[in-house]
């Protein structure tokens, strides 16, 4: 198009590199396409007319406990014009979204089941704290401590040393000797998040969040 106001056309279109149909073409808007219609949206006027700013959303923001139905009464005295019965659910709808992005934190709960025999926890206790000594000298020791989670049955015994797996699983091992419903040959999965230990029962189907986890064998 640059060559073609100072050139015939098929010098322009053999200076432009392709053949003088194509620059026919061009010239006449065959090879385009048609210009695409243009979508004109459909604009919804506010239905609460600017109230929602102005009036509702502050009343939200004093008082996030405010349920839809005391927001429309409200409106309601306020504002006695407006079709307020109409635009119930739209208000309900606004102030659900508003709630979602601006609203207080909800607390979650994860609720826990203690089935018997299956869940149990174990944790090592420093007793330095405690001052035992054996002949005038300090004994440095803790304890293993294990307990089941429903029927608190505890087991515990003293460490001479810090917190290895080898004293984990034979703390482990002596509490399950005691305890006579443990008597297969798996024995439970221990996990260890940091310093304290929790595992689940043979035959449970619930698991726990750990970062380093092994099996112990009777």
């Amino acid at each position: 198009m640059k060559f073609r106001p100072h050139h015939p056309q098929h010098i322009a279109a053999a200076k432009a590199g392709f053949s003088e149909r194509t620059a026919r073409r061009m010239e006449t808007n065959r090879h385009l396409a048609a210009p695409p219609i243009a979508i004109r949206g459909r604009r919804v006027a506010d239905p609460f007319d600017g109230l929602w700013d102005r009036e509702i959303r502050p009343m939200l923001e004093a008082h996030p406990g405010l349920r839809p139905v005391a927001l429309l009464e409200e409106m309601q005295l306020r504002h006695p014009g407006h079709d307020w019965d109409r635009l119930r659910r739209s208000l309900e709808r606004r102030v659900r979204t508003w709630r979602a992005e601006h609203g207080a934190d909800r607390e979650v709960i994860f609720r826990q089941d203690h089935v018997p025999g299956q869940q149990a926890l174990s944790d090592f206790t420093d007793m330095a704290d405690a001052g035992v000594s054996i002949a005038g000298q300090t004994l440095d020791h803790r304890l293993y401590h294990f307990v089941l989670a429903y029927s608190a049955w505890e087991h515990a015994e003293p460490v001479l040393g810090g917190e290895s797996f080898t004293a984990l699983a034979v703390g482990l091992q002596n509490a399950s000797g005691r305890l006579a419903a443990c008597r297969l040959s798996t024995g439970p999965t221990v996990c260890l998040p940091r310093s304290a230990t929790s595992m689940t029962m043979p035959g449970s189907t619930r698991r726990v969040a750990t970062r380093r986890c092994a099996r112990t064998t009777r």
